[in-house]
């Protein structure tokens, strides 16, 4: 049985999303027939039982790279899976950390937003972003680029929508809210404020809290004073039906964002870092979504033209098929 050996972190500082994709290359792996390990230094138990919820073997790091403990407890994880399959997806994995598991003997794919490193030692290198194709990574020989959109990871829970039809209402009433597993400056609250502005009495509004959100309280409370419904979800584990439920969203400009395209949600994206800015400019320009403002909240509920463009440009960005062809490509890396 062919291994997958996953290098992955998760926290309030760093977000979730790295996981989370990770999440659904795994379930690609091992629907294929394989066997996924998770070496990780995230330490919520939310996102830790969801791996093991999907009988992955997860392997738990005191703490991350730069500590040299990262690389020596790695190092021995992958001498008892010879001929495996490594993937390396966070920021802080360097060129000193590639050349590692390359040097130890391994294929390597580095999974990557923002080319931000003088040099990749990948065998495969992905990058699933608008506008990936623009970056002049810098590499070896041999590394296979893999850019743009129809790689995007999608988990299994959104594959199985991929027939569904979204109902284009005359005026959007219900708003979907997420910015991210994470959120540690609680620009959560900050969207809650804005939309309290909105002048449509009748909106609903769902807010999810991410699994490593430290604002729950805060955020809770501002949800008993709105003045429109709130509806706070912790944690939740069904994404493709909450944004089903939902006519726009409002979101980070993380991986959600393809997520949400899948599922032809009009979306307002809420920039949180600077490798989020060049996606959320491509998807204005590729017509799936736009910045976030109170004007163009109440623009986009009223205006049933503009987020029926979005909802027929979304297959122009995203088929599904992002996991099926990367996994075709590792497969046959020898």
């Amino acid at each position: 049985m062919e291994s997958l050996i996953i290098r992955v972190d998760a926290s309030a500082q760093i977000g979730t999303g790295h996981l989370m994709r990770c999440l659904a290359l795994a379930q690609a792996w091992k629907d294929g027939g394989g066997e996924v390990t998770f070496i990780t230094a995230c330490h919520d138990e939310g996102l830790l039982q969801r791996l093991r919820d999907e009988e992955f073997d997860v392997k738990l790091l005191p703490s991350a790279y730069p500590d040299t403990a990262d690389w020596n407890f790695t190092r021995d994880i992958l001498t008892g899976h010879p001929g495996a399959r490594v993937v390396l997806d966070g920021y802080h994995f360097d060129e000193v950390y590639q050349r590692q598991v390359k040097e130890a003997g391994y294929r390597l794919l580095v999974i990557d937003d923002m080319a931000h490193l003088k040099h990749y030692y990948a065998d495969i290198l992905l990058n699933q972003n608008l506008g990936a194709e623009q970056f002049d990574y810098s590499c070896e020989s041999y590394t296979r680029l893999l850019l743009g959109t129809c790689y995007v990871l999608l988990r299994r829970e959104f594959l199985s929508w991929k027939n569904w039809k979204r109902e284009i209402p005359e005026v959007a009433w219900r708003i979907l809210v997420t910015m991210g597993g994470s959120d540690s400056e609680n620009h959560t609250l900050k969207v809650v404020q804005i939309l309290q502005k909105v002048d449509m009495p009748a909106l609903e509004v769902t807010v999810v809290i991410g699994a490593s959100n430290p604002h729950a309280d805060e955020l809770e409370a501002a949800a008993r004073q709105s003045r429109i419904p709130i509806r706070l979800i912790s944690n939740e584990k069904n994404m493709p039906e909450l944004m089903a439920w939902a006519d726009v969203a409002i979101s980070a400009g993380g991986s959600t964002v393809w997520e949400l395209v899948y599922m032809g949600l009009p979306i307002m994206v809420v920039v949180l870092a600077s490798n989020q800015e060049a996606i959320a400019r491509s998807l204005q320009e590729r017509g799936g979504g736009y910045s976030f403002s109170r004007e163009q909240v109440q623009r986009l509920l009223l205006n049933r033209t503009m987020r029926m463009t979005i909802n027929q440009n979304r297959k122009s960005i995203i088929d599904g098929c992002g996991a099926k062809r990367l996994m075709t490509i590792l497969r046959d890396e020898k």
